[in-house]
């Protein structure tokens, strides 16, 4: 059986087992996308990608757009119960913004997968403005993770500043004008001091992040705030080739800048670069994964399953 295989296998027994989830081939799934034109080109998959992600527009118009047809619909509907609240309270009517959460492991394609999402949903003319936000600018900055010990635990659920992070979704959910949001610097490795993103009442929010669908640590949690998620999945051996290969890249390319917090890594042969990378994901990201980011997957309304080629295999769509 392949790593795919297992992963869906997985996924497939717990759904058998509790009936939470209709499971699609891609086939099945890109049916559904009707007839929702396809609104980027080749070269728009091509800026929003990741260094390493191989992503195609096909992907776009087989699991984007029928996932965009979906959450189309599922704006409306919200809306509408809104409406609804606000007739019952007597109160004017207020459209507050629909929170979409994103998981899933480092390197699995998620962020790649929150840039294609929002560009496809932003073409809708009912919801066209559409905000990302990613938890990497709730990280605690450098200083405060260098004095709780906790650099090595970058990415845990103890190195966020989850205070501040279900204070801006509370803000956002609201409906409040302006909220400002952390800015996380990849290539410092640190928040920025003094910079901000400001998120200005969108139609939709996208809140993209490893830990957005974690239970543990609060009375009140991310997803609370949230009116779908998705989980972003696939075999454990992929997603470690995966992070190797981003970091061989980076290496060459990001890591080579004076300013980059991995600059020490420049020189590095490709065969010292690969030990170092699956060194990083064996005692980090990999124990990550296991302990605090996998055991959320049953949580999301929808799983995306992906195969050796970062392509799509399966989607499982949580019941209502």
């Amino acid at each position: 059986m392949s790593g795919v295989d297992q992963a869906v296998s997985g996924l497939l027994a717990g759904t058998e087992e509790t009936g939470a989830y209709r499971v699609f081939g891609r086939e099945e799934w890109a049916a559904l996308r009707s007839n929702t034109p396809l609104p980027l080109t080749d070269a728009d998959v091509k800026a929003l990608r990741g260094v390493t992600d191989q992503v195609s527009l096909a992907e776009v118009a087989d699991v984007q757009l029928p996932l965009s047809r979906l959450l189309n619909l599922h704006v409306t509907a919200a809306r509408n119960l809104a409406s609804v609240q606000d007739t019952f309270l007597g109160r004017p009517a207020r459209v507050p913004p629909y929170v979409i959460g994103i998981a899933g492991s480092v390197a699995v394609g998620k962020s790649t997968f929150a840039r294609l999402l929002r560009a496809v949903l932003a073409r809708w003319p009912d919801h066209p403005r559409v905000q990302l936000v990613t938890t990497d600018g709730f990280l605690l900055p450098t200083k405060v993770l260098e004095a709780r010990g906790l650099m090595r635990r970058k990415g845990f659920p103890e190195s966020y500043d989850l205070r501040r992070m279900i204070a801006f979704l509370r803000a956002v959910k609201a409906g409040e004008a302006e909220v400002s949001a952390p800015v996380y610097s990849h290539l410092s490795y640190d928040i920025v001091p003094g910079e901000s993103e400001v998120v200005s009442q969108p139609d939709i929010l996208i809140f993209e992040g490893l830990n957005v669908l974690q239970t543990a640590g609060a009375a009140v949690l991310a997803s609370d705030f949230f009116d779908f998620s998705v989980y972003v999945d696939a075999a454990e051996g992929d997603i470690e080739d995966w992070y190797v290969q981003r970091f061989l890249v980076l290496q060459r390319t990001a890591f080579q800048d004076p300013r980059s917090y991995f600059h020490h890594y420049r020189d590095l042969s490709e065969a010292e670069a690969k030990a170092v990378a699956r060194g990083i994901w064996r005692e980090i990201n990999h124990p990550n994964l296991v302990e605090n980011i996998q055991p959320t997957r049953p949580r999301a309304h929808l799983v995306l399953t992906k195969g050796p080629d970062h392509a799509v295999r399966e989607v499982a769509l949580r019941r209502m």
